[in-house]
């Protein structure tokens, strides 16, 4: 598994791209804008991206489905309670960012537990709510990609609609901390860490 990161949109948002196989068979995570960018990306790697997944449904995460959807024909992936929002711009919060953002609905829901794989790669999702009620986390082969969830030395704001700061918390404590202390955080925004790291140094969690 090959991951790169982009930094995507007006709130800098980590958009990922994981090879999963050998012939370029790859998952798109959280592309939050600049499609055109994501996708000459996608193009010059020689990725067949087969998934695209939501760790959350804000706007800054999911403004170039349609467009990368359109691109790839790759299925739409994200938890059920945030499904409403890639077609809402009063729920997706873009409203009052862009003037309003409308994605494609999703293709496929998920939730906690379920399995999600793209070619030899195999994604277990951990139901992680707290910034968005249908918040998830992804883990596979050693990383974790939490959205906004968990940062370096952080963790997800939940003053916005949906949001639960308890939930957040007990969500970090009992599906991301859990995890080996090897393992790599990818987050939605700012650099990457580890869990082991996170336990030991993160403020709001020691």
């Amino acid at each position: 598994m090959d991951v790169e990161r982009l930094i995507v949109g007006q709130l800098a948002t980590n958009c990922y791209l994981v090879r999963c196989s050998e012939d370029g068979e790859a998952v798109v995570i959280d592309p939050g804008g600049e499609g055109e960018k994501i996708w000459s990306v996608i193009q010059n790697r020689g990725l067949n991206v087969r998934l695209i997944i939501n760790t959350h449904g804000h706007g800054d995460h999911i403004a170039a489905n349609g467009f990368l959807k359109a691109k790839t024909g790759a299925e739409v992936l994200i938890h059920p309670e945030d499904a409403s929002m890639l077609t809402s711009p009063a729920r997706n919060l873009s409203a009052w960012i862009n003037g309003g953002l409308v994605c494609p609905p999703a293709d496929r829901l998920i939730k906690g537990d379920d399995e999600v794989t793209c070619g030899n790669v195999t994604f277990k999702v951990l139901a992680t709510p707290g910034h968005t009620p249908g918040g998830i986390s992804l883990w596979a082969d050693g990383v974790v990609f939490t959205g906004d969830t968990l940062f370096r030395g952080s963790i997800g704001r939940t003053d916005f609609p949906g949001g639960d700061y308890r939930l957040l918390l007990n969500s970090i404590r009992d599906k991301l901390l859990v995890l080996p202390s090897n393992t790599i955080v990818y987050p939605g925004h700012g650099p990457e860490s580890n869990i082991g790291e996170e336990r030991v140094t993160n403020p709001f969690l020691i």
